[in-house]
């Protein structure tokens, strides 16, 4: 397949490209950063705000992933405001699927994001409409579409918002999903697409993987202050102190079971991967993937 990827000089349009070439697929990438792996099927320079550009890039394309946007951490940091959010995550999004409509591509994966669940938020508000534009172009054009809802899933080895693996550690120990778990759901999306007509479109929240059982989350720590922890970790709880993970901390969680179900979507990363991470290379981390 000929997949066309928004966002592909970003961390998961690196993964993405890599996986599709190895398969045999040809991943054509629209950036306004160059890539990493430039020899990974084929880059096109420019933005998506490009209307002309959009379209002629899209001639023969057999499916859309569309991940470009802004997201939260570039609101926390000042690095954008309001316009630049909703310049490329609604009126982007918009053109991306106007320009696939009118080249008859009914082949679309919507990255979205937990954040429409903070409707009223300047990002969560885009992802909501960007949301709400993937429905529209489903039910006028007819357009397969499956939306995915992960979570913040920028991985550690980005230095551009994470300068140690210790700092993302700590925020993926709130509840989070792997980047590598997210691709998962993308290259499964993408298989879905290829068997043909969907019946329904599947908007689906990509969460990670966990320990703990609904009924360990829902009952969190009756027993005292990092009883749930100690429950799976026991034999990690100097590592977990040592690095400023709290035992008591309850992550917050999304329904992995329609994804399983609609995509057979299995999350590998867990809290256990992280804590054994943590032993093994300390602060630095393990070594970051290659492209």
């Amino acid at each position: 397949m000929k997949i066309f990827i928004t966002g592909g000089s970003g961390d998961l349009g690196l993964l993405l490209a890599k996986d599709l070439t190895q398969r045999g697929d040809l991943p054509v990438r629209m950036d306004i950063r160059s890539p990493l792996n430039p020899q990974r099927g084929k880059f096109i320079p420019g933005s998506i705000l490009d209307r002309n550009l959009l379209s002629a890039s899209l001639k023969d394309i057999d499916c859309v992933v569309h991940v470009a946007a802004w997201h939260g951490i570039h609101l926390v940091t000042g690095q954008k405001n309001p316009y630049d959010f909703w310049d490329l995550n609604v009126t982007g999004t918009f053109n991306i699927f106007q320009a696939a409509a009118e080249e008859g591509i009914k082949k679309f994966v919507y990255i979205s994001s937990t954040s429409v669940l903070d409707r009223f938020g300047v990002y969560g508000h885009t992802k909501v409409l960007g949301e709400e534009i993937a429905l529209t172009y489903h039910e006028r054009h007819g357009m397969q579409v499956i939306t995915l809802r992960p979570g913040a899933f920028i991985p550690w080895w980005n230095k551009g918002v994470y300068s140690t693996y210790l700092d993302w550690a700590k925020w993926y120990w709130k509840g989070a999903v792997h980047i590598n778990d997210v691709l998962q759901a993308v290259i499964k999306s993408i298989d879905l697409l290829k068997t043909g007509k969907l019946e329904q479109m599947p908007t689906l929240f990509v969460d990670g993987k966990y320990e703990y059982t609904p009924d360990d989350l829902e009952q969190w720590d009756a027993e005292g202050a990092g009883t749930s922890f100690q429950k799976y970790y026991s034999t990690y709880t100097d590592i977990a102190l040592k690095f400023g993970l709290d035992p008591a901390q309850k992550p917050e969680t999304f329904d992995n079971e329609p994804t399983r179900k609609v995509l057979g979507y299995q999350p590998t990363y867990s809290f256990l991967n992280l804590l054994q991470e943590l032993k093994e290379s300390g602060e630095k981390g393990p070594l970051p993937p290659q492209y």
